[in-house]
């Protein structure tokens, strides 16, 4: 545990140094909340604190997918990355620490939008549904923590960066992120439970209010994780095999 930690100082020391990644994980979210969920549904309490779910996962997407998508892409062209692959305590303790280091940036990108929510609508959940929502934070990182991986394993940093910026919108949008539940154009109903970003939303949505998850947006939730896993496991072994083979 006391290397995964130190792993994760290391990150979080990274970061402190480029404070704009974690200005960039939380901008677009708290500018949607300001510019498009205050306005329109601020006065709602209802339709405030579903919004405020999507945005939270927005925020959960944005913070995952570009970190570990472009960052991991980005260590893996330092030459400190193969010295670190060569220790004997094995690749475990990186990346618990990486991950350590990705969901307390997660929860950095999530205050903004808490703080809008809480200060600017009508937005209200039970001390249990913040503290359960908090907890869904992490489960609901899962997949998107993976994709980021999959991407930062198996791309270069330019084109991780591109890969990341052409996944993350179409994610969001086509996961129904930016319209409340029920109200979303009738192709993006059809299509979103098959994305992770709805399987995502509804947990975060189940938290905070009275709201029933589609069972076939959870199976899909599921099968994106697996997925992703099975991509992200083989993208680590190939770039692992090129360095030392």
């Amino acid at each position: 545990m006391q290397y995964a930690l130190a792993h994760a100082r290391y990150q979080l020391l990274e970061l402190v140094r480029t404070p704009v990644a974690v200005f960039g994980s939380a901008f677009f979210p708290a500018v949607a909340m300001l510019f498009f969920v205050v306005p329109a549904v601020g006065d709602d309490a209802v339709g405030a604190t579903y919004a405020t779910a999507a945005m939270v996962t927005f925020a959960v997407l944005s913070a995952n997918v570009f970190q570990y998508g472009v960052g991991v892409a980005e260590d893996r062209a330092q030459p400190w990355d193969p010295y670190l692959r060569t220790l004997p305590v094995g690749p475990a303790p990186r990346f618990a620490g990486r991950v350590l280091a990705g969901l307390t940036l997660t929860y950095l990108s999530l205050l903004p939008v808490v703080l809008i929510a809480a200060l600017l609508t009508e937005a209200h959940t039970t001390a249990a549904g913040f503290a359960l929502a908090a907890a869904t934070v992490a489960l609901v990182s899962v997949p998107f923590t993976l994709m980021g991986l999959a991407i930062g394993y198996a791309l270069p940093s330019k084109a991780a960066i591109v890969v990341a910026q052409l996944v993350f919108f179409p994610l969001a949008v086509g996961g129904g992120l930016l319209t409340a539940p029920g109200q979303a154009p009738a192709f993006i109903e059809a299509i979103a439970p098959f994305l992770p970003t709805r399987g995502a939303v509804e947990l975060m949505w189940t938290a905070v209010g009275d709201f029933r998850p589609d069972p076939l947006s959870m199976v899909m939730l599921g099968v994106w994780i697996v997925g992703l896993a099975t991509l992200a496991g083989w993208a680590y072994r190939r770039d692992e095999g090129r360095r030392f083979s």
